[in-house]
């Protein structure tokens, strides 16, 4: 978007830590309608707030096997994402991908378990920022996201590349 972000991200401190993992394997991702919480009823990857005393890692293996009954295998940070909302408090969100996992994808209480093809992402189901940074993920190429929300309306995003935190 083109004009100046009407929030200073130099100085920005995200109020919520959280997480969220995408599983990539065999050209597609698996992804999860969430059933409750922030996004509930949106299309998004497993994810969710790290507790005190928990690393970002720790938080993304946890909340993959809260919501989906599985453990992903190796997990790397590949982004951060920094959220300015105007119905919740910001939050600063780690973002990992992982190419495999044990066990078996099961729907639970949180989420059900959604497979798509790389080439069929449901942007028009997610939040409106994903459409700008998970086709980086998916290319495993480093990010850094800044988005101002209204609600569920994205006002503003910049998007960068590279090892940026």
């Amino acid at each position: 978007m083109a004009q100046p972000s009407p929030i200073d991200w130099s100085t920005w401190q995200g109020e919520m830590l959280a997480t969220i993992l995408f599983i990539i394997k065999d050209g597609q991702v698996l992804l999860i309608e969430k059933k409750r919480g922030l996004g509930a009823g949106k299309i998004n990857g497993p994810g969710g707030k790290i507790d005190p005393g928990e690393t970002a890692l720790a938080a993304a293996i946890r909340e993959t096997e809260e919501e989906l009954c599985i453990t992903p295998a190796a997990p790397r940070k590949l982004g951060e994402l920094r959220f300015s909302m105007s119905d919740c408090p910001d939050i600063l969100c780690h973002v990992y991908r992982s190419d495999d996992f044990t066990g078996t994808p099961t729907e639970t209480d949180e989420a059900v378990p959604v497979w798509t093809p790389l080439d069929q992402i449901p942007y028009h189901r997610m939040w409106e920022d994903d459409q700008y940074w998970l086709p980086l993920l998916i290319d495993e190429r480093a990010f850094l996201g800044c988005f101002v929300f209204d609600g569920d309306r994205l006002l503003w995003s910049e998007v960068t590349t590279g090892l940026l935190w």
